[in-house]
């Protein structure tokens, strides 16, 4: 065993710590299990979530600079500890939130250090609370002190988590002083950093009310004010606008229809020049009757019994870049687009054009 040359009263804390040891590890186990399930139940995505039983080696090292400050390894508040590491600020008050109704908060020494800095300081801001078991949450009557052990619960975004490590690798707040130009350098990137965190958290709020605004414009039906993008054209696909043509081409001969996404059309729009859901809704009514004649034409001698359910947008996109001229190389980047780049696309494309050359609206152009 090794001899770490402290005195009498911090050997006698580091023996205690030696046989407690198991119980740390059982409450390692229990608090990650808990809190982690909580977390994942939430929903909240997080960078990680890690935990760490402080080694012999560390604790023999703060009970020489400091043992004479606790009376028994109780005292040391740190000895397990977990972070979690959240991408948003809110989410950080949340993952607190979950902590409060988990544990036991010694609210004496926890400490929020986002709160503590003057507007000329620096530091990185973390939520840290120390924390106990409660025995409704977790009990082994084999081991009751596992309710009395207090551990550290640290919470902070990655960019906070990322100025902790910059803190620590500088070697800033040490006895040496740190001179005025790097102590003004390192201010300026705290508030870099801070500002980010900011930012991100002020764009993720007003994404989420674009993205709910957007639905309730699609809901509403007033798609002239909605922008064709990832997530409008999501919603609306939700209100199944292709379901009509898709079950009058099925019923040309009783086809059963495949659920498929109609996700990798949204290019094929955009390259169409479709800028808002209105004009996807205006080449639905235009080329609808055109849409299904195709169809019409293609299944109308054959048994197929399986249909995509994108075979209505598919024929709606080709009748529409056929009749602007498009011809064979427009079908072809359509097919390249959706069904992804390959040779028979071109001989697809060549079969789709000679079908479609001997419909009306073809031979009316």
């Amino acid at each position: 065993m090794e001899d770490y040359r402290l005195d009498l009263h911090a050997t006698t804390i580091l023996e205690e710590y030696r046989s407690k040891l198991p119980l740390f590890e059982e409450l390692q186990r229990v608090v990650t299990e808990k809190l982690g399930e909580l977390v994942k139940q939430s929903g909240i995505e997080i960078n990680t979530m890690e935990s760490r039983i402080k080694q012999e080696a560390s604790l023999a090292r703060k009970l020489e600079r400091k043992g004479h400050k606790y009376a028994s390894l109780t005292d040391i508040t740190d000895i397990y500890g977990t972070r979690i590491i959240t991408y948003y600020n809110e989410d950080v008050d949340r993952i607190a939130a979950m902590a409060e109704m988990l544990f036991t908060i010694d609210w004496g020494n926890s400490v929020d250090k986002r709160k503590m800095h003057e507007y000329d300081s620096f530091g990185y801001n973390s939520l840290h609370y120390i924390c106990q078991l409660p025995k409704s949450l977790y009990y082994n009557p084999q081991h009751p002190e596992l309710n009395d052990i207090r551990f550290e619960l640290q919470m902070r975004t990655a960019l906070q988590h990322v100025w902790s490590a910059i803190q620590h690798d500088s070697g800033y707040k040490t006895e040496i002083e740190t001179p005025t130009e790097y102590h003004r350098s390192l201010s300026r990137l705290a508030g870099l950093l801070e500002l980010a965190d900011n930012e991100f958290s002020r764009l993720r709020f007003a994404i989420n009310e674009y993205r709910r605004r957007a639905k309730s414009l699609v809901e509403s039906g007033q798609l002239q004010e909605v922008s064709l993008d990832g997530d409008t054209f999501k919603n609306y696909l939700e209100l199944k606008p292709f379901d009509r043509l898709n079950h009058q081409i099925a019923a040309i001969t009783q086809a059963e229809l495949q659920e498929t996404s109609l996700m990798p059309y949204l290019p094929v729009l955009l390259q169409m020049g479709m800028k808002t859901l209105a004009d996807v809704e205006k080449m639905i009514t235009e080329q609808y009757e055109d849409a299904y004649q195709l169809a019409l034409f293609q299944l109308g001698s054959t048994d197929i019994d399986i249909l995509s359910e994108s075979v209505g947008l598919q024929n709606l996109c080709i009748v529409c870049i056929l009749k602007n001229g498009g011809g064979r190389l427009g079908l072809q980047r359509l097919f390249d687009c959706v069904n992804g780049k390959s040779d028979y696309n071109k001989t697809l494309a060549a079969i789709v054009y000679e079908q479609a050359s001997r419909l009306a609206f073809m031979t009316n152009k």
